[in-house]
């Protein structure tokens, strides 16, 4: 089964109800109704009821097969404004400014997850990824015991020059610019709890760096080895080794030849990349040049699924993250 596949019957297994926040959006639409004929979710579009009506009709959805919530005239409005009243009053959001609050898509669909309206949200197509980010952040918070809110990508080799296939993620491609050693080692056990929900695989995780195994001394070296031992620290259990290069920590034979004792082995299946520059850099260079199917990116360490979409998406990308954040919901 490829990678993507076990990920999709997943979502079909345990369809949740997932709330885009962007519904008056093509693609939206398009990779929505195709995730509702295919059984992975009961789906919740916000936008204008009419503009979305018409979107729906387009895309051969039949009339009341997708439930839509109009900000300006739903009936959830009143409850979520006085919620999200309460939840933000400490910061000095008086009752005028959550009902304005509460005309944004992002704003409502995030209160709908965090109410108990829908399981995940998705955002992203049209808003940047940072309003995204802040909805999310504000409205649904940090998950129980979780330091750091970070990103990842999943990234499929299953094209026919890939030497070796499979699924394997990338750590943080899209949301920390520069973590302390703490917040990497926050980064790197989401992750592998991460890939372990969406995989079914144990994770196998490397921390990396332009150095491997002690072969230079710098202090952003140092911040990836005391990241590892944090790690450890944490997850006694988990299977990690760094600081390593990352073919020490992808092919057999280099990890032989320049860390003979990892326990990786070369075969990683987690990377947790040192900075932001390095992992949005890797991950596209992986897909432009490697051909990687990359799905992302992909949000962790929030108490409930919320999932930023590039601005540049496909409707299959759509779907994908339907199908992403529909496995999430069910782990969490």
């Amino acid at each position: 089964m490829k990678p993507l596949d076990r990920i999709l019957e997943a979502a079909k297994a345990a369809p949740r109800r997932i709330v885009l926040a962007e519904g008056e959006d093509p693609r939206i639409v398009e990779g929505a109704v195709r995730a509702l004929r295919e059984g992975l979710a009961e789906i919740v579009l916000v936008g204008n009821r009419s503009t979305v009506e018409a979107r729906l009709a387009a895309a051969g959805a039949s009339p009341g097969a997708v439930r839509i919530e109009d900000p300006a005239s739903s009936a959830l409005a009143p409850r979520l404004v006085q919620a999200y009243h309460a939840l933000r009053a400490g910061k000095g959001v008086d009752a005028a400014m959550a009902a304005e609050a509460l005309r944004s898509p992002l704003v409502f669909a995030a209160m709908m997850v965090r109410e108990g309206e829908a399981d995940g949200t998705i955002g992203g197509a049209v808003a940047t990824t940072a309003d995204t980010v802040r909805a999310a952040l504000q409205t649904i918070g940090r998950a129980p015991g979780v330091g750091l809110v970070s990103s990842f990508f999943l990234m499929m080799l299953c094209a026919p020059h890939h030497v070796k296939k499979g699924l394997y993620l990338f750590s943080d491609c899209g949301l920390v610019v520069d973590p302390d050693a703490a917040g990497l080692a926050d980064i790197a056990v989401s992750s592998a709890r991460s890939y372990e929900a969406l995989s079914g695989i144990p994770a196998k995780v490397a921390m990396l760096s332009f150095s491997t195994a002690g072969s230079a001394a710098h202090e952003r070296v140092s911040k990836v080895v005391e990241a590892t031992r944090l790690a450890r620290a944490t997850e006694p259990g988990l299977v990690i080794d760094g600081e390593l290069q990352f073919d020490s920590a992808f092919v057999e034979a280099v990890s032989t030849a320049k860390a003979p004792q990892s326990v990786l082995h070369g075969a990683a299946n987690v990377f947790i990349f040192p900075n932001l520059d390095a992992a949005n850099i890797g991950y596209k260079i992986a897909q432009r040049i490697g051909g990687a199917t990359a799905i992302g990116p992909i949000l962790q360490g929030l108490a409930k699924p919320a999932n930023d979409l590039s601005r540049g998406c496909s409707a299959d990308d759509v779907f994908h993250m339907i199908a992403v954040t529909v496995v999430q919901a069910g782990s969490a």
